[in-house]
C-alpha cells in the first residue's frame, strides 16, 4: 500500500534522503496536497512501476504483441469546451494572466488495462500506479547533474503531417508569444533556487510518435548553477518550483485560480511531477499524457496553453491531438 504525505512530511523526507544520499522516487500532485516519497529499495512493483529515462523497476516481461489493440476517444463536445475557453480568454484580456494552461477530460475505451499501456509505451517518463493512473510523458521538468540544473518546458504542438509543419509552428506569432512567456517564467523560477541562470537552447523541435499520427513539439532549455548543498535541501527548493510553469501559466497565483474556475474538475496527479534522485543526480518529468481510472472509467486528461491571441477551434483540436497511445500495434518487446 502506497501512502501519501503532507507537504511538510514530503519536504523533510526528501531533504533527509538527499542528505544521506539514499536513492528515492517522488510523485507530487498538481496542488502539492498528496505527495509520495519512496526509497527505491522499498518500492513494490506490484503497486508501482516506473521508467524514467531508462531507470526502471519494471521486470522483464513478454508483451502480447499479437493482440489487436483498439483505442476510441469520446471527447468533450466543442460546444462544452467553448465556454471554458472564452472564460480564460476574458481573464487574459482583463490582464489577470498572460498565459493559462486549460485542460479537459476525455473518456476513452481500449482493450488494454493501465499496466498494459505502461508496458507498451515509449516515452521519457513512464509511471504506473496500480488501479489509479498511467502516464507516458515526453516532458522533462528539471534535471540536476553535478551542480547544473536544467528545465525543458514544452510549449507548442502541431500535426507533423501538415505540409511545412515545423516552419508553421515556429513562425506562428501566438505560439512564439506563448513560448516566450513560459521561458521567462521558468527562468524566473530557476532564479529562485539557482545562481547564474541562462537560456541554453531556444525553441527547438522534437518529433513524438503516437498511435494516430506524429506530433511536433517545441521546447527550450533553461539552465543554472545550483548551490553545493542542493541535495541536503532537495525538498525545500523542489517544492518552490511547483506547480510547473509549463502546465499552469503566468503569473502563477492568479492563474491557478483561473484554472480551477474554468476547468471545473480536480487534476489530481495530472500535471504534477515525478522523478528519481539516484543518490547523486536528479531527473524529473511533468505528468502529462495521463490516463486515470475514475470509478472504472478510463479518462485521458490533456490541455494546452491559451493566450489572448488564441482561437478556440485550433486550441480544441490541440487538446484532442494529445489524446493518444505512444505506440503502434506492431511493436517489438519493450523489456
Amino acid at each position: 500500500m502506497i501512502h501519501t504525505l503532507s507537504t511538510a512530511e514530503a519536504i523533510q523526507r526528501m531533504n533527509d534522503y538527499g542528505h544521506r544520499r539514499i536513492p528515492f522516487l517522488f510523485i507530487i500532485d498538481f496542488l502539492t496536497q498528496k505527495p509520495i516519497v519512496l526509497a527505491l529499495q522499498d518500492i513494490d512493483h506490484a503497486d508501482l512501476l516506473y521508467d524514467f529515462n531508462g531507470k526502471t523497476n519494471a521486470p522483464a516481461t513478454n508483451v502480447n504483441l499479437e493482440k489487436s489493440i483498439f483505442f476510441h476517444k469520446h471527447p468533450l463536445p466543442f460546444e462544452s469546451y467553448l465556454p471554458k475557453f472564452e472564460y480564460v480568454v476574458n481573464q487574459l484580456k482583463r490582464g489577470n494572466s498572460f498565459l493559462v494552461n486549460l485542460s479537459i477530460c476525455t473518456k476513452i475505451e481500449t482493450n488494454l488495462d493501465l499496466k498494459g499501456i505502461f508496458l507498451r509505451s515509449k516515452a521519457k517518463y513512464k509511471l504506473w500506479l496500480a488501479e489509479k493512473f498511467v502516464c507516458f510523458s515526453p516532458e522533462i521538468f528539471v534535471q540536476v547533474k553535478g551542480d547544473r540544473i536544467a528545465s525543458f518546458p514544452m510549449k507548442g504542438t502541431i500535426d507533423a503531417d501538415i505540409v511545412g509543419a515545423e516552419s508553421l509552428i515556429l513562425s506562428n506569432l501566438k505560439e512564439a508569444a506563448e513560448h516566450a512567456t513560459i521561458v521567462d517564467l521558468i527562468r524566473n523560477d530557476l532564479s529562485m533556487v539557482a545562481q547564474k541562470v541562462w537560456v541554453e537552447r531556444y525553441r527547438y523541435v522534437d518529433t513524438i510518435p503516437t498511435n494516430q499520427k506524429s506530433l511536433l513539439q517545441v521546447s527550450s532549455e533553461i539552465a543554472g548553477q545550483m548551490p553545493l548543498n542542493w541535495r541536503e535541501t532537495l525538498g525545500d527548493w523542489l517544492f518552490r518550483l511547483l506547480p510547473a510553469g509549463s502546465i499552469s501559466g503566468a503569473p502563477k497565483p492568479r492563474t491557478l485560480e483561473i484554472i480551477q474556475e474554468a476547468e471545473g474538475y480536480e487534476r489530481g496527479y495530472y500535471t504534477g511531477i515525478a522523478g528519481i534522485f539516484d543518490g547523486e543526480n536528479l531527473d524529473s518529468g511533468v505528468l502529462i499524457r495521463f490516463i486515470e481510472n475514475i470509478e472504472g472509467q478510463l479518462t485521458f486528461k490533456s490541455g494546452g496553453g491559451i493566450t489572448a491571441r488564441s482561437e478556440a477551434l485550433p486550441e480544441y483540436q490541440e487538446v484532442l491531438d494529445k489524446v493518444y497511445l505512444p505506440f503502434l500495434n506492431e511493436l517489438t518487446p519493450v523489456y
